[in-house]
């Protein structure tokens, strides 16, 4: 019914105005009485066969909702009643900022995909705190980070710091996120030896806390074999906690809309279905050098429950959808539990 009815009329509107309208909607409807039950009861799906236990935290199913949805934690309560084991917000800077200038968010419909350059639009870590401190559901949160657009990569560092200080009490993981497109220069801190000092800053500061939380670095998808590499050992040397493979590309190959109307559209990450298959390469590849143990978040053009099942056998130990969610409708991430549900017991028994 989404597909039929509900996207093609929320495709008529500008995208970003359209994100805003969802975000409203929601919140009425959770505030609603029983409005949240309904949402649990139409779109949730649990079996406890679907826990995971990755990096000393319990998630009650693999499908997460990537940063980027809900930058600033507006909508945590009523994310876990659609059906996600886990929420990702962000991306939180120091410093509210009002990101690039508009329009900033484009659909691809042929292509299944969105282009966008919103350049880590956010009101401040500590508006976020506001939220974080009066949630009431129990989904696990990530803190997904980044440094303001002002900020000198030389200096990137204090803006890190200050967002794991200011979001520390409230979130269950940190996402260090130096690989969006759509911030000048921050790509460059993927370079081993400023992500070398970065990662072990922030590990290091997560170290001297009461209790520690983990610290994962999301990585884009457009390195090369050798970047790889040396991404995997920083991993290693740092002992970061996981990875979360991929951000969106600056890639614009193979697409069906026409290289005109891409021209007009200019800068911007790729996300959705033109993804789908490099980031499950990245996947498995970072799995083939990192081992068996070390935990992956498998994130990048998933669309579909069958995508969702291709990045875990790849070697993803999460997953998580936005564009997908847009594309798909609200009920993606039930679909993709009940997938997984029918493929780990299939798993089983096999080995029977």
């Amino acid at each position: 019914m989404y597909k039929l009815f509900v996207r093609p009329l929320l495709f008529l509107v500008d995208p970003e105005k359209i994100h805003h309208l969802v975000f409203t909607t929601l919140r009425i409807i959770g505030r609603i009485p029983g409005g949240k039950a309904l949402l649990h009861a139409l779109f949730g799906f649990e079996d406890p066969q679907l826990e995971r236990v990755i990096f000393g935290l319990r998630f009650k199913n693999p499908v997460g909702l990537a940063a980027g949805f809900d930058k600033d934690a507006r909508l945590i309560d009523e994310m876990s009643c659609l059906g996600f084991g886990f929420t990702e917000i962000g991306t939180l800077t120091p410093k509210p900022q009002p990101g690039n200038d508009k329009p900033r968010l484009f659909r691809l419909p042929q292509d299944q995909a969105l282009i966008n350059r919103m350049g880590f639009n956010n009101q401040g870590a500590l508006n976020a705190v506001n939220r974080l401190q009066s949630r009431k559901s129990s989904i696990l949160v990530g803190g997904n980070i980044g440094k303001n657009k002002v900020t000198p990569n030389e200096q990137a560092l204090e803006d890190y710091a200050s967002c794991f200080e200011a979001l520390y009490p409230y979130v269950d993981y940190f996402v260090i996120n130096v690989s969006s497109p759509n911030t000048p220069s921050l790509r460059e801190l993927q370079e081993k030896e400023p992500l070398l000092k970065l990662l072990s800053h922030v590990i290091e500061l997560s170290k001297q806390k009461e209790k520690y939380k983990p610290v994962l670095l999301k990585i884009a998808p457009d390195l090369s074999p050798s970047q790889l590499d040396d991404i995997v050992a920083i991993l290693k040397e740092t002992k970061t906690d996981g990875v979360i493979a991929t951000n969106t590309t600056i890639d614009r190959s193979d697409l069906i809309t026409s290289q005109e109307d891409i021209a007009a559209i200019g800068n911007g990450g790729l996300s959705g279905k033109p993804l789908t298959q490099r980031s499950t390469q990245v996947i498995a590849y970072l799995r083939d050098k990192l081992g068996k143990n070390f935990p992956i978040i498998g994130v990048g053009g998933i669309m579909s429950a069958e995508d969702a099942i291709d990045k875990l056998k790849a070697g993803a130990d999460l997953v998580q959808v936005y564009t997908g969610f847009i594309y798909e409708g609200p009920s993606l991430a039930k679909q993709i539990n009940k997938e997984v549900l029918q493929y780990e017991q299939a798993k089983i028994r096999a080995k029977r």
